[in-house]
């Protein structure tokens, strides 16, 4: 049975990643058609491709009550973007951050998961009331206590601000323009059955992912947390990471990066508000770190960035180390 779960783990992911890179392919080719560019695309439908992933593997596991999957799959997915895909692409070839995007979008990025943090861990940081000290653990705190939850009206919060970011990047694109490339684009036609295949083989891979990532963290005696942060982000991550590195080959950095801002963006409002209005979702100590981690982290790289306007190979060898330190640590936990 553990066996059959294993396959169907990889089968799941195999869905995952064929399903986003047919819809990454379909989106595109309806994006060439409104002429907005590498940034925007990277920041938006691409984006919105590579997270559908982490979607799918989030509604379903609030669907089934698995909320510790379901959030810490968006945590563990945006650090693993953010450490791993940013940095194997800078270290494949420099990554040049354009001005928009340091200024605009990684800033906001930041201030949506610090919003999160603030209102999901107002207990701990504001009354100090939930966070007890547990003498049987290794740590200072039992990383299974609950200090918080991410509720309906913060899902419907983050929600509101997902919108108005979107409405901004479409006014953006609306009044700058790309002017029209001479390549040869695919029919609407072929763009809209990418979409619904892609889509199809996306859910399903969803649901076949948290079915046997529940099952063999069980067998294993590992917490859904645990498993979420390491092997479901993972998998629902690479969508990401072959779309970033391929980008980074092609020195399409615009796009690289932006897929890797809009990705965490969408998995923070988008995914968790989705997921969190269907079932609010429990944050425990594990996850409240975690958040801090993921903020810690994105200052670390705008820091690396900040001076040169862009990340270069010290710099993304340097996250990547920082990512391992950061993994053997939950794995300890």
């Amino acid at each position: 049975m553990l066996i059959l779960n294993f396959l169907l783990l990889v089968i799941g992911f195999v869905g995952l990643i064929k399903g986003a890179d047919w819809f990454v392919d379909g989106s595109a080719g309806v994006a060439r058609k409104l002429r907005v560019s590498s940034i925007v695309i990277g920041l938006t439908i691409v984006a919105m491709g590579t997270s559908a992933p982490e979607l799918a593997v989030s509604t379903t596991a609030a669907l089934k009550g698995s909320n510790e999957i379901a959030l810490s799959n968006v945590v563990g997915s945006n650090i693993f973007n953010l450490m791993v895909v940013l940095g194997v692409c800078a270290v494949i070839h420099s990554v040049p951050v354009d001005k928009i995007i340091l200024k605009r979008d990684f800033p906001f990025s930041i201030g949506a998961m610090i919003l999160t943090f603030l209102v999901t861990g107002r207990g701990v940081l504001f009354t100090g009331e939930k966070l007890t000290k547990d003498p049987d653990s290794r740590f200072l705190f039992d990383m299974a206590d609950d200090v918080g939850m991410v509720s309906r009206p913060l899902s419907i919060t983050l929600l509101v601000i997902f919108t108005a970011y979107i409405l901004l990047l479409i006014y953006d694109a609306k009044k700058h323009p790309e002017e029209e490339e001479d390549v040869e684009s695919m029919t609407s036609k072929k763009c809209l059955v990418l979409i619904l295949t892609g889509l199809a083989f996306i859910i399903a891979g969803g649901q076949a992912v948290v079915y046997s990532a529940q099952y063999i963290a069980r067998s294993f005696g590992m917490t859904e947390t645990l498993i979420g942060l390491t092997v479901v982000a993972l998998g629902t991550s690479l969508p990401e990471l072959v779309t970033s590195i391929v980008a980074a080959r092609k020195g399409e950095t615009g796009l690289a990066i932006g897929n890797v801002v809009g990705s965490n963006i969408f998995n923070n409002l988008l995914i968790l508000g989705v997921s969190s209005t269907i079932h609010p979702i429990a944050v425990n100590t594990a996850s409240f770190f975690d958040m801090i981690v993921l903020i810690l982290m994105s200052f670390l790289v705008m820091l690396l960035v900040f001076r040169k306007k862009e990340l270069g190979r010290a710099g993304g060898a340097l996250m990547l180390l920082v990512y391992t330190a950061y993994v053997i640590f939950a794995a300890i936990r």
